[in-house]
């Protein structure tokens, strides 16, 4: 099945049902003829912007959204539905997020690393993710953009 088909029928059964895992989702699409691996359906959920809510002690995956007209790329996205403030310190940027959220804006962070060589890497815990950058100036940046955006 062609890649473009697959993400068509991921968007639907997200929009439509309350999926709390990869293995569900990934039965969801087995029993509409869709055989996928689950690396490959990592990548397509990141492809998407899918990201896992939480409400109520439940978690399921639901889109990234944002009505912010300053965001201009899939990172910026993550910075406006997770972070809730970051600040440099050299050439450190220590970003606090919502629970949870840290290891999968570490995530984001580490696949613009080949297009961004400012960000050498990042190290999550549960609320806390801190960047490590090249140079002072990389992190003051980084930490400008990530304000930007959560200025709205």
């Amino acid at each position: 099945m062609k890649r473009d088909k697959r993400l068509e029928i991921i968007k639907e059964i997200v929009t439509n049902n309350k999926i709390s895992t990869q293995e569900e989702l990934q039965s969801l699409l087995l029993e509409r003829g869709v055989e996928v691996t689950q690396a490959t359906l990592s990548r397509d959920i990141r492809k998407l912007n899918i990201i896992k809510k939480r409400d109520k002690g439940e978690s399921f995956y639901s889109f990234l959204t944002s009505g912010n007209s300053k965001i201009n790329s899939d990172l910026q996205l993550y910075f406006y539905n997770f972070v809730i403030s970051a600040k440099s310190v050299g050439a450190l940027v220590v970003i606090r997020t919502k629970l949870g959220e840290a290891d999968v804006l570490a995530n984001a962070l580490d696949d613009e690393r080949d297009s961004r060589t400012d960000i050498l890497g990042t190290i999550a815990g549960a609320d806390t993710l801190l960047v490590i950058c090249a140079s002072e100036k990389a992190a003051n940046i980084l930490t400008a953009e990530i304000k930007y955006i959560l200025l709205g």
